[in-house]
Formats: structure tokens, sequence, C-alpha cells
């Protein structure tokens, strides 16, 4: 190789470092690099006081110390051009969230919202939990029910609380997917409203009849009181939107444990999950 192609090659091996450096660069320079020493809460947009991170922090990382799964809390400032799926299931590759051939990684991705810059957040849900957190629970009920409602309120914090817990019980085995949506009022009633609205009607005229009948020796006053319970307990029945239902809750949060987190496990995502924007 003479002189002359000995200075070409090098011409096009600077030409192609330049086209492709700066976007290598950009790429790494998108997503925040894993915390050292690593965390499970990571606050990069500055929505939590410490005192909440301390607290979502212990209650995560015990979790993972029992059972290995491994749930983790993102936020930042920007989702730099991507789709929040697509931002959250990269970057749960890029730190291996869960443990590797488990796969039992789970990411909520939020990115607050900003003057009239929207408000995204993403439930990224890695190969190994897809069965007992399907898209539809993701969707319809966490997101839903949980988070968004609080992050509309500015409350970051009680809706990563509330979530968490959610999510924590669901993987523990707590209770099903199906009776989480079901508690949330996001499944269907077994009861319509007018059949419900028929069977009150029907309790409150035998009760004002049979007060009618003991007028006199206190089955008016009995009687409306029974009355009163029974509607009232019917109505408290009623799903109000929340997963309270399940209020037994995980056992894994309040206090300071004092443990650490030992780090991510390598864990693969296949773009399960689900996600809003408010």
């Amino acid at each position: 190789m003479n002189d002359k192609q000995l200075r070409r090659y090098f011409a096009l091996l600077i030409l192609l470092m330049a086209l492709f450096l700066p976007n290598i660069s950009s790429g790494q320079g998108e997503f925040p690099a894993r915390t050292e020493p690593p965390r499970l809460v990571n606050d990069f947009a500055g929505v939590l006081s410490s005192e909440q991170q301390a607290f979502l922090e212990n209650k995560l990382v015990s979790f993972n110390q029992k059972t290995s799964t491994q749930i983790a809390i993102v936020t930042v400032k920007s989702l730099s051009g991507y789709d929040k799926a697509d931002y959250a299931v990269k970057l749960s590759e890029l730190w291996g969230i869960g443990q590797k051939g488990k796969n039992n990684g789970i990411l909520i991705l939020v990115k607050p919202k900003v003057g009239n810059e929207r408000g995204e957040v993403f439930v990224a849900v890695g190969y190994g939990l897809e069965a007992v957190v399907p898209d539809a629970v993701a969707r319809q009920a966490l997101v839903g029910a949980e988070l968004l409602p609080a992050f509309r309120q500015n409350d970051y914090f009680k809706g990563l609380d509330r979530s968490t817990d959610v999510l924590i019980s669901l993987t523990a085995g707590e209770f099903t997917a199906d009776q989480y949506i079901k508690s949330t009022g996001k499944g269907k009633s077994g009861i319509s409203g007018f059949v419900l609205i028929m069977i009150i009607l029907v309790i409150a005229f035998l009760f004002k009849r049979g007060s009618n009948e003991y007028h006199g020796i206190g089955g008016s006053t009995t009687g409306g009181f029974l009355g009163g319970l029974l509607l009232g307990d019917m109505l408290s029945r009623r799903h109000d939107g929340s997963w309270n239902d399940f209020s037994g809750g995980s056992g894994f949060g309040g206090g300071s444990s004092g443990s650490s987190f030992g780090g991510f496990g390598g864990g693969s995502f296949g773009g399960g999950g689900a996600g809003g924007s408010w």
C-alpha cells in the first residue's frame, strides 16, 4: 500500500468517525447513567423530597431482598424525543433491571409536567412478570387508578407509593390481576345499575310497610334503622376506584431498614406495560 492509498484510508476513517461518534455519544447522553451506589429510586427530575425518596427506597429494597423482584422508579426531565414506552424499555435494558434469567424487573418511568409540556408516565414490565402484571392491569387500573389521579394533583409521592404497593402485592401473589381490576371498578360489575336501584326500592318499600304494621310498638324506628343499615352496607360495597379492598398491604413499607440496594441483575424487557399522559 503506497502513501496515497494510506492517506485515502485514513481520510475515510476520519470521515466515518465524524459521522458515527456524535450519534454514539448523543445516544449515551439521552439516558441517565446508573447511580453509584446503586438505588432503586432515582429522582433525576427532583419531584420527591429526600424523606420520600428514602421511604420508597427502603420499601423497594426490602421487597427486592425478600423476593429478588426489582421495582425501580426513575424520574427524568426529558424523554429526549423518544416515545415514553421506547424510552422506558431502552432504559430498563440499559440498566438491566431485574435478575438475569428471571427477568423480574419493573420500571416506573415519570417525566413530570412542566408548564405547557404534558407529563408522561410508563410502567415497563419485564418478561418474567408479564403474566402477573398484564398490560390490561398496567393500563386500565394501575396507571388509570393510581398514578394519573395523583400526578394530576402534582402529588408524585402518593402516586408512586400507591402504585408500588399494588405492584408488590401483585408480584407477591397477594391478589390476582383480575381481582385488582375489579377492585378499581375497571372490570365488569356483576349487578347492573338498574337492577341495583330496583333492589334498593323494593327493600325500602318492604321496610316502610313493616314500619306501618308495627307502628306504635317501636317498629317504625326499628324498621327505619335496620333499613338504613342494610342500604348503607350495600352502598359501601360499591368500589370507589381504589385498590383498598386489599388493605392487607404488602408489609414492605414504613420505617428505615438501613439496608442498601445491591445492584441490578441484568433482566430483559419485551415491551410489556402501559402508560399515560396528563
